[in-house]
């Protein structure tokens, strides 16, 4: 039943497999080689320098002369709430990375809800930027076109970034790459996804809803379940939706946008035909629309649907909030408790089909600000993070007993001390295979991933990332018109009547030349693959 491609099945396969020998590799009882020191018994420095050291963390700038190097300061934007003792342990970051590229880091975490109008403005301001997380999900491809990001392949890969390249296939690098260029290195993760509902289990158990739950099968199933949960628990908001996180978001109705979900023009994930319309020609865009409005009229969702800038997580770490839609992969309720601060408390349904787009293969990036200084220590910098274990476990996790107690490779709460998470950024942070799992996960996580990813269906555009540049005219005119309906109507709070009028100034602002544009280069991508 899957449609698969079979080059980029193998890739995928293949790079997971990588990843998960790589992340076992040193992974004993004893911990030995995992390069990863206790906080109170060695230094930083001397986790990598053991001679059994696993392949993951034998860091590639291990042959640069750090003594040649001036000592620079790197700064790191990426989206998510500073944790608790984030300073006490950037110190600890820092004190590594000055043995490795002689630089310090200054983490710049910035609230989900705020993170992609503020960096717009710092890249319309030509703020000056190092390291920078970016996404298909949240205008990667019209950042580019703006001249936003370096190119990655014109020197710094290949001479600051061979610890990527032995990690990350080259079919994943072309596939993130706008007009043959790399932007952003691409996460390693998941490379599949599937939109459902994150819920609170204890709730649910509670109120005798658990097995209607587990039983739902598509969104329109879930008012019953909300209607019950808004009756018994009238201070709660049975699902909490906002802009770009709800019904109608792309994990949910299946619409690959080729790079930048906020630019209209789609086909379907889990279809064939590769004839590019905008949303609202797919019955399943007005479908959802109205089952938004009527969760909304019946105040199954949050009144500041249209306008909330608060993320999912946070939103469940509120403690009144029952539901969220979500994109899952497996263990996403076990990574959402840990960061809602909800430990076992939270559980997934999947909903739709499993699909792999350039959107997930694409859908956690770091690139180099154009304005960067130091765009050479940025990139050994970001090589670190895939294939030193150290480093990229406590840039996530925090310090050894002071935030986690380790056996091996499995994490559990440091007894009476805090847990640190960067923000929840595992997963945007290089390679993830790289990480711990916590005491509350599956043991199989990676060998999980593997499965998940092996059992999706690729998008017909699967490796087709759009040029905006071309049309880029029209294209800041959509995303105007975008702004001002959007939100409202994927929410449930504007009448679905509107689409029309939606649907009608989209035409007026460019509509009809954006679509040819993305058909005309998704045709040539076409042929030539």
């Amino acid at each position: 039943m899957f449609r698969k491609s079979k080059s980029w099945t193998l890739a995928l396969t293949g790079i997971l497999t990588l990843s998960i020998v790589l992340a076992g590799c040193g992974g004993n009882n004893n911990n030995e080689g995992a390069a990863s020191p206790s906080a109170s018994s060695a230094s930083p420095s001397a986790a990598p320098s053991d001679s059994a050291a696993s392949p993951e963390s034998a860091a590639p700038s291990e042959g640069i002369d750090v003594s040649s190097l001036e000592p620079v300061e790197l700064s790191l934007y990426f989206p998510g709430t500073p944790p608790k003792d984030e300073k006490k342990v950037e110190e600890k970051i820092n004190e590594y990375l000055k043995t490795k590229i002689n630089a310090t880091l200054d983490m710049r975490m910035l609230d989900w809800g705020q993170y992609d109008q503020k960096m717009n403005l710092y890249i319309s301001g030509r703020e000056a930027m190092d390291i920078i997380f970016t996404a298909s999900w949240n205008g990667h491809a019209t950042n580019v076109g703006k001249g936003a990001f370096l190119p990655l392949n014109e020197g710094l890969l290949d001479q600051y970034g061979q610890g990527i390249k032995s990690v990350v296939a080259q079919s994943i690098l072309d596939g993130a790459q706008i007009n043959g260029k790399n932007y952003g290195v691409p996460a390693l993760k998941e490379m599949a996804e599937q939109g459902g509902i994150l819920y609170r289990t204890d709730i649910a158990e509670e109120l005798g809803l658990t097995d209607r739950i587990n039983a739902v099968k598509s969104p329109a199933d879930l008012i019953p379940i909300l209607e019950e949960v808004k009756a018994k628990k009238p201070d709660w908001t049975p699902l909490y939706v906002k802009d770009g996180e709800n019904l109608n978001s792309h994990y949910m109705n299946k619409f690959d946008f080729f790079g930048d979900t906020k630019l209209e023009g789609v086909v379907l994930k889990d279809g064939t035909d590769t004839t590019i319309k905008a949303e609202m020609e797919y019955p399943v865009y007005k479908e959802y629309l109205n089952i938004a409005r009527e969760m909304f009229t019946k105040k199954l969702v949050n009144a500041d649907a249209a306008t909330s800038q608060l993320s999912p997580t946070d939103a469940l770490k509120k403690g009144n909030v029952f539901m969220v839609v979500s994109p899952l992969k497996p263990g996403k309720d076990a990574e959402m408790a840990g960061s809602a601060n909800l430990p076992g408390k939270v559980g997934q349904v999947g909903i739709t089909s499993i699909t792999t787009s350039t959107g997930e293969t694409t859908g956690s990036m770091l690139a180099i600000s154009s304005t960067s200084k130091n765009p050479e220590r940025a990139m050994m910098f970001i090589d670190l993070l895939y294939t030193d274990k150290y480093l990229n476990n406590l840039i996530n996790f925090g310090i050894e007993g002071e935030h986690y107690t380790l056996n091996g490779e499995v994490m559990s709460d440091a007894p009476g001390k805090p847990n640190y998470i960067a923000g929840a950024a595992a997963w945007q942070l290089g390679n993830q295979f790289l990480n711990y799992i916590w005491d509350t996960e599956a043991p199989d996580k990676w060998a999980q991933f593997q499965r998940f990813n092996e059992g999706s269906i690729n998008s017909p555009a699967l490796g087709f990332t759009f040029d905006s540049e071309p049309v880029k005219t029209q294209v800041a005119a959509l995303k105007n018109v975008q702004s001002q309906y959007a939100p409202g109507l994927e929410t449930g709070a504007v009448d679905p009547a509107k689409v029309d009028e939606y649907y009608n100034k989209l035409k007026q602002n460019g509509l009809d030349d954006v679509i040819s544009e993305k058909q005309k280069q998704l045709d040539a991508y076409l042929a030539s693959r």
